[in-house]
């Protein structure tokens, strides 16, 4: 058994694709980090850096306890452990490539664009204009290499294509377009559509919902998301 520790934001996201796609049995344990779940001691024994997704595998290596942290790992480990999604064998260095440039460019400059766009003060034109201009880039990046392309990698659906999905979801806010953000990256979209109309995405949409998320972005939310913007307490 699969404990999927979960927020309705972009990388949990992935993982519960990749979990409904593989048909492995779950339970969705949700992390509501408005109120700072993640930071408890509890969580923290299983993701020391604090944020979700995390996954707890009973059934782990050697019949052992497995803990994964991070979505681009969880990926890697579940795709593993079923065999699918992974491609081609000789297309495993380009799966490693896009996967890693999805973890450290496309995500992340697309989480700080919506940060710098949607949460931070005013006044930050020079940070709001780099991040979006740069998630920008990694979008203009993966659209060319979709050109003549099915999929990320090889030709098949992998992990690389679940991982882009998980952020391209989030493309209105990203380029604060709500119309049709991606079309100025046709292949991206082309690839989004792809992915979005696989029966596995209305499941992994529908994950967590039963559950009431904070909504309101309040003190308490500020400094349970952005705690570096604020002082410990003594």
């Amino acid at each position: 058994m699969i404990r999927f520790y979960f927020h309705p934001t972009p990388n949990p996201a992935k993982v519960a694709l990749l979990l409904e796609e593989t048909g492995l049995p779950y339970e969705t344990i949700p992390v509501d980090t408005s109120k700072g779940e993640q930071h408890l001691p509890s969580f923290r024994a299983i993701n020391p850096n604090g944020k979700v997704p995390a996954i707890v595998d009973t059934d782990g290596p050697g019949g052992r306890e497995a803990r994964v942290f991070d979505s681009t790992a969880i990926l890697l480990y579940l795709a593993e452990k079923t065999g699918q999604f992974l491609g081609a064998s000789e297309d495993r260095p380009q799966l490693l490539s896009w996967l890693l440039f999805i973890a450290s460019g496309l995500g992340p400059f697309s989480g700080q664009a919506v940060h710098f766009q949607f949460a931070a003060p005013d006044g930050l034109d020079y940070a709001l204009n780099r991040y979006r201009r740069e998630a920008e880039r990694h979008y203009q990046v993966l659209d060319d290499h979709l050109a003549g392309r099915s999929y990320i990698v090889g030709e098949t659906y992998t992990i690389a294509d679940i991982s882009a999905w998980g952020w391209l979801d989030r493309a209105s806010r990203v380029l604060k377009e709500a119309n049709d953000p991606l079309a100025p990256f046709p292949n991206l979209k082309r690839l989004f559509e792809t992915v979005d109309a696989r029966p596995a995405v209305a499941r992994a949409r529908a994950v967590g919902q039963d559950h009431a998320f904070k909504q309101v972005r309040d003190e308490e939310a500020k400094r349970a998301l952005f705690p570096s913007n604020y002082p410990p307490v003594s």
